[in-house]
């Protein structure tokens, strides 16, 4: 079941992203939830928190700041349950486009963003530092939907 997390959700909200790393930090994730103009939709499987997206509203965009599934639930449609669900709540606010940014190399997710519609609209040179102990610096690719 997803739904809007509250601060009563900030526990497993912050242990989620311990597992899943998808980049945001925990002040970033606590501001959000008491945030209006930003939503923390929460995937649930029984009592445990599978998946989060956070989603901003801006004055005429959306933006997808962070999506994270937990490790062992990956591969069950939980990333495109919440990706479906972000689009939807992007087109009630009538916002013309959903932004993102995701890790050059990330390309599970890229192919998820691609078949709901997203298009590459640039890059970031060496903006993420590398992943998993890497040294160097990785790209961004800058991404968005237009929504209707």
């Amino acid at each position: 079941m997803i739904r809007r997390l509250s601060a009563v959700d900030r526990a497993p909200l912050l242990a989620l992203e311990a597992l899943a790393q998808s980049g945001a930090s925990g002040q970033q994730l606590e501001e959000a939830l008491a945030d209006e103009q930003a939503w923390v939709l929460g995937d649930w499987q029984g009592d445990a928190l599978a998946g989060y997206a956070l989603v901003a509203k801006l004055p005429f965009d959306a933006e997808l700041q962070a999506i994270g599934v937990r490790p062992d639930c990956q591969g069950q449609g939980i990333g495109r349950r919440l990706l479906d669900e972000v689009i939807a709540m992007a087109t009630g606010w009538q916002a013309e486009r959903l932004l993102l940014e995701v890790r050059a190399g990330n390309q599970r997710a890229i192919a998820l963003y691609r078949q709901v519609g997203f298009q590459e609209d640039g890059r970031r040179k060496g903006y993420y530092p590398a992943a998993n102990g890497a040294t160097g610096r990785e790209d961004a690719l800058l991404m968005s939907r237009t929504l209707a």
